[in-house]
Order: structure tokens, then C-alpha cells, then sequence
């Protein structure tokens, strides 16, 4: 990479790519971050001249900017009552709860809100000083529904974009929220509103036009000084080809065999992979795989589950509260159904290397996807790119991946005895129609790749309007 401070691409994100990780022996070490949004913008960023705005994951002072894997890296500092504020408390206990249906009750506080502020400048001015001339500035997720305005203020030769890697509310949730115009303008200072599933860019509208009395015409959003600013669904997706050839190598495949024979060589092997986040539904598919243990449906060692949980947002009492609901559950459901030596339920409460990832792909019979509201859910993208056609796929018709991949045993996971039925359907289905439904979901990832989501969002942030709208 060349020697410079100022890029044409300039991507905004909560977090950097990697984390600063402290060995054993005290040697700190760069690391790849876990995540959905990392491993989308790694591939776009793979050949690109471009720069990453973000937070380093701790608390203090940030250090220069520095390359990595050549990336030109900028971090942005937080304190950690901004950590606290900004991040666990508006973001995550008074944002997330309203953008996933209030599964859990949101909290607003006016410190918080202020921290929100603070810091969604702080990472608009850190992109506006290493943006070219008429760069193209791409802004990312909840985090920083604020930054776009802030940056046309800053910069307004920039062409921004944002995208929103989560679900957008209905008007009748967003409303709960204090100040809520403000968030909407903030959005509107983009030029164009990316979002997973057309209904989420459709709630964005409508929003505009109830709260903010907005002209909406199609796609398109008249924003109170004229311009046009367009809102529509481009959904994410994964690194198909490179993930697919992983899973495809002896060593992942070889790993597959060991986690089948490690687990006693099961009959069914069905899995779970998920943050350890209210809105994931783990506890509604353990309480589903338990009442299958208890009625007598699947019989352990025969039938197992693996569910791995990662940690996310330790710190919140809603996350503390749900990981001993999930580690009694499992508890429960071992002791009450398991033989000695080999659990019913094997749960993994760390992250994995993607190597692991996809021999568990690979190694599992069905696949569990089912959460109470997901944005997209690239899980379930990853699990019909590893495994074979012998595999199946059991969807929440709740997350963006469900309108994509027609394929899918689709269930309700409120909805305790359809969701079992739908586990049985999925395991008991013959390889025929396994094998047609995989073949289809495969070809639709294959198709409609991560680096066919970036090009389509940059293309479209290209064409965006930059001209007023005549009212």
C-alpha cells in the first residue's frame, strides 16, 4: 500500500478488523475480529486502496494509524464511560432492543444519547480527514445512525453511503424512541440507505414520511433542504468460492470426521452457531430439543445438539441474565437425558477459528437457524456453502436470509411445536429432496456472493441522486 493518509474508499465501522490480543508470554499480537461485518468488508477491502475508521475494542487512548494485511487502519478512541454509554447503553440497550420487536425492554437514558452524539462525531470527523477529494465514504450499522450528517456537514464533496447490517423497525417501535427525528436526519445525510430485506428500507420510508413529514416517491426520500436520497434492500452475503474451497480441504474434512467420532458417531448431528444474544433463540431450540429427548422423538447418544455460543456483550445484565438461562437449560436437558460419558447437548461458550467453523458445517446433519429477528443471518449462508447436499437447513422465517433461500425447512421459533415438527421434517426428509433443496440454496449463495453485495451497493451508491428534488 502506498504511503498516504487520504483514500478514495473509506469504510466506517464500530469496529476495526482486528483486535489487539496480549499472549501468554505478554507479546501483544494483531488478530482478526470475529463477525459477520468483517468477514463481508475483508473481501471488499482484498485488493483495494482504501482505509477502515473504527474502535480498537478497548478502552483509552487510540494508537496512530497503522496498515494491516493492507488496510490502512484509523482508530478511534473511547473511554470507558463512552464504552459504556455510547456502546452498551444506547447502542445496545436502547437501540437494539427497539430494532429487534423489543424481545427485550429497551432503556433510554439522556447520557447515553449524549454519548451516542459525542461519539458518532468523533468517527465522522476521524473518516472526513483521510477522505480524498470526492471519496466514496461507506458507514456501517446502528452504531452510527448519526455519522452521515455529520459527515455532509464536514464534507460535502464526499458520496456517502450506509448500510444497515440489522433489521429496521416498524414506525410503531421507532416512535418509542426519544429524539427520533434526529436519527432519521442523521440517515438522510447519506446518499444512499442500504438495508437487508426490502420491508426494513420500506419501514426507513415510512418513517420519513410519518416523523419527519418527508416526500416519498418509490425509493426515493426528499430530505427538508431538497436533496434525493434513495433507501433500498441490498442484502449481504459471504465469500462463497473461498469458504466453500475451506470446507472442501482434508484437513476440514478430516476435522468433521474426528467431531462426528468425538461425539460417539451419532446418527443425527444437529447444530447451532450463534452469538449469545436474546434475539438468536437458543433458549426456544433447547426447550424444542429437550421436549424431543423427553417425548421420546430423538433418543441421545443417537441424537445429539451442538450449540455454540459466543460470547457478546458480557457486561449487560440482559446477556448475563440469558447465559445462565442457556447453561441451566442445557444442564437440565444433560441430566435428565443424557448417558454417562456423552452429553445431549454439547455447548461450546467461546469463538472458533474459521477453519473449526466449517468442519462443523460440514460434520453437522442439520442445521439450526433460528432466531426471533435477525437482519440476515450469514450462518445460515455459511452451513449451505460447506456441507454437502445430504445436509438441511432448519430457517427462522424471521431473518433476511429466509427470503433467499427458498429452500429451507422455514419454521416460527415462537412457536414450540411447530418448530420441533419442522427439526423432524428436516432430519426425516429423504436425500432426494435434501439434496434438490441444498443444490438450489447453494447456487443462490454462489450467485449472489459478498463481493457481489459490495459491488451492488457501490454501484448503486454511484447512481445514487445527487440532485435536489423539485418539490
Amino acid at each position: 500500500m502506498p504511503d498516504r493518509t487520504s483514500f478514495d474508499l473509506v469504510i466506517v465501522a464500530n469496529r476495526l478488523p482486528v483486535d489487539r490480543v496480549t499472549g501468554p508470554d505478554g507479546r501483544v499480537e494483531l488478530r482478526r475480529s470475529p463477525g459477520g461485518l468483517v468477514t463481508a468488508m475483508e473481501s471488499v477491502m482484498r485488493g483495494r486502496e482504501g482505509a477502515w475508521v473504527g474502535w480498537a475494542g478497548e478502552a483509552g487512548e487510540a494508537s496512530d494509524p497503522f496498515v494491516e494485511d493492507d488496510m490502512y487502519l484509523v482508530p478511534v478512541p473511547l473511554s470507558a464511560d463512552e464504552v459504556a454509554d455510547y456502546y452498551e447503553g444506547y447502542s445496545n440497550a436502547s437501540l437494539w432492543p427497539i430494532y429487534h420487536d423489543v424481545i427485550v425492554q429497551p432503556v433510554f437514558k439522556r447520557r447515553w444519547r449524549s454519548a451516542y452524539e459525542k461519539v458518532n462525531r468523533r468517527f465522522a470527523e476521524a473518516a472526513a480527514d483521510c477522505a480524498a477529494r470526492g471519496a466514496t465514504v461507506w458507514v456501517h450499522d446502528y452504531q452510527l445512525q448519526l455519522a452521515p450528517h455529520i459527515l455532509r456537514e464536514l464534507r460535502p464533496d464526499l458520496r456517502i453511503g450506509w448500510f444497515n447490517h440489522i433489521p429496521f423497525p416498524p414506525v410503531e417501535l421507532f416512535m418509542q424512541l426519544p429524539r427520533r427525528e434526529e436519527l432519521l436526519r442523521g440517515l438522510l445525510g447519506a446518499d444512499f440507505l442500504g438495508f437487508q430485506r426490502r420491508t426494513d428500507a420500506e419501514n426507513f420510508r415510512s418513517a420519513c414520511r410519518r416523523l419527519l413529514g418527508a416526500t416519498v416517491k418509490g425509493e426515493i426520500v426528499t430530505t427538508e433542504d431538497g436533496r434525493a436520497v434513495r433507501a433500498a434492500a441490498v442484502p449481504i452475503s459471504i465469500d462463497a468460492d473461498g469458504l466453500q474451497q475451506l470446507a472442501r480441504s482434508e484437513p476440514v474434512q478430516e476435522r468433521a470426521r474426528e467431531i462426528r467420532h468425538e461425539l460417539g458417531d451419532p446418527d443425527l448431528v444437529l447444530l447451532g452457531v450463534d452469538r449469545l444474544d436474546y434475539t438468536k433463540g437458543i433458549r426456544h431450540r433447547l426447550k424444542a430439543f429437550g421436549e424431543l429427548l423427553s417425548e421420546g422423538t430423538l433418543t441421545a447418544p443417537g441424537d445429539v445438539l451442538i450449540q455454540v455460543a459466543t460470547p457478546s456483550r458480557e457486561r449487560l445484565e440482559a446477556y448475563q441474565t440469558l447465559r445462565g438461562q442457556v447453561e441451566r437449560t442445557v444442564g437440565q436437558i444433560n441430566g435428565d437425558y443424557a448417558p454417562i460419558g456423552t452429553p445431549a447437548v454439547s455447548y461450546l461458550h467461546r469463538s472458533f477459528p474459521r477453519e473449526e467453523m466449517a468442519a462443523l458445517f460440514v460434520a453437522a446433519d442439520v442445521m439450526l437457524v433460528t432466531p426471533l429477528r435477525d437482519g440476515m443471518n450469514l450462518v445460515a449462508k455459511e452451513y449451505v456453502t460447506c456441507h454437502g447436499d445430504d445436509g438441511a437447513l432448519v430457517l427462522s422465517e424471521f431473518t433476511g436470509a429466509a427470503v433467499e433461500l427458498q429452500g429451507a425447512y422455514r419454521c416460527n421459533p415462537h412457536d414450540i411445536d411447530a418448530l420441533k415438527t419442522t427439526i423432524m421434517e428436516a432430519a426425516r426428509s429423504p436425500l432426494d429432496e435434501r439434496r434438490r433443496r441444498m443444490r438450489s440454496m447453494r447456487r443462490q449463495v454462489a450467485s449472489h456472493d459478498v463481493a457481489r453485495w459490495a459491488q451492488d451497493f457501490l454501484d448503486d451508491l454511484a447512481a445514487a441522486p445527487d440532485k435536489p428534488e423539485r418539490r
